[in-house]
């Protein structure tokens, strides 16, 4: 049975939503997927969310939440990894056929909270958390590691940040920020080393929501055109230590990456990686032996926006433009595969890939 997205919805970003509640925030976007879908609330038979309590600052924020985002007297479960997880969920639970129309919605709203607080809090209590490991320690191990297994030099990881921001500037979903130049990189505060601030993508507010649909249900309503077909999935889950060959090995990273592809890694024409810094890009580049002629994060990546809970799925959301041929401004030509990458927890331990081809390729 085959899985189609119907329907996108994207929250405009914001370094801080000041203006809209959170639940206001993730009606507008779940409104908008199902306005793009051509399909009504009343039709959803079940609704998969990705959120975080510590971000959203609350406990058991999805009692407030799901109503918003579609689930009132309707199905609904939720993942605490990532916006991409709810996605591969959403995925399964279609492939079990015993669902045919679903929601899925993230969002994050970091301004609400000091990100590196909770982050060390994440820590277990008896080893990491007395360390003070967070989000900037662990990322600046990771670069580290990263750096000497596959030789990045910090002049490669400015470059890529750089042109990160240069493709981000055309993305009318992006925040249009001023592209750096490489000595505002090099000459940025360092933060931990090897991490400058400027190597690292600003965190912004931000929000989505996609409706995805089973090929059954399509067949019962010919009149809706799907975006893309969800060609595969694949998701792995490292070890929770930050030794130096899980920080350099990125086991989970090529598990997902194959489990996701397959044996026809050819058949990609871009990929949106999700890298919070230069050196997360440089460093997935090798990892999936990504060939030159794929191109990387057309969309600006999290340099366009960063909504840290949800900022894969938000380049999902980029990957199934750019096979519709909605991406816009950023739109590349002739694309018929588009793989998007998601990565979560202390220095990437999570990795989700999504593979999304033209609705209308022969698979037989």
């Amino acid at each position: 049975m085959e899985s189609y997205v119907i329907g996108i919805g994207l929250h405009s970003p914001s370094k801080a939503l000041a203006d809209f509640r959170l639940e206001e925030i993730v009606y507008h976007t779940a409104r908008a997927a199902l306005d793009d879908a051509g399909v009504t609330r009343n039709q959803l038979d079940h609704v998969t969310l990705g959120a975080s309590d510590e971000f959203d600052g609350r406990s058991i924020s999805s009692m407030l939440m799901a109503m918003p985002a579609g689930a009132y007297l309707t199905d609904e479960i939720r993942v605490t990894d990532s916006g991409a997880s709810a996605f591969c969920l959403a995925t399964a639970r279609l492939k079990s056929e015993e669902f045919d129309l679903g929601m899925v919605a993230s969002w994050c709203k970091p301004s609400k909270t000091i990100v590196e607080v909770f982050m060390r809090l994440r820590g277990d209590p008896f080893f990491t958390r007395p360390l003070g490991i967070n989000m900037s320690i662990s990322d600046a191990l990771f670069a580290q590691a990263v750096a000497k297994t596959f030789n990045v030099s910090d002049n490669e990881v400015c470059e890529r940040v750089v042109k990160a921001y240069e493709r981000a500037a055309n993305n009318p979903r992006g925040m249009k920020y001023d592209v750096p130049s490489l000595n505002d990189i090099r000459e940025s505060t360092l933060e931990s080393t090897p991490l400058r601030i400027g190597h690292r993508a600003p965190i912004t507010d931000g929000a989505v929501c996609m409706v995805l649909a089973s090929e059954r249900w399509l067949q019962r309503h010919p009149g809706h055109q799907p975006l893309a077909r969800i060609a595969g999935v694949g998701w792995s889950t490292d070890s929770y230590r930050l030794g130096r060959n899980r920080l350099s090995d990125l086991v989970s990273a090529q598990k997902a990456w194959g489990q996701a592809v397959g044996n026809d890694p050819a058949k990609i024409d871009l990929i949106e990686i999700e890298a919070q810094t230069g050196y997360h890009e440089a460093a997935y580049v090798r990892a999936f032996k990504l060939s030159d002629s794929i191109k990387i994060s057309p969309s600006g990546g999290a340099f366009a926006q960063n909504p840290l809970f949800c900022t894969g799925l938000v380049g999902a959301a980029e990957a199934i433009l750019q096979v519709a041929g909605r991406a816009g401004p950023v739109q590349l030509p002739n694309v018929r595969c588009a793989a998007a990458h998601s990565c979560h927890g202390f220095a990437q331990q999570g990795n989700v890939v999504m593979i999304f081809e033209e609705p209308g390729i022969d698979h037989g």
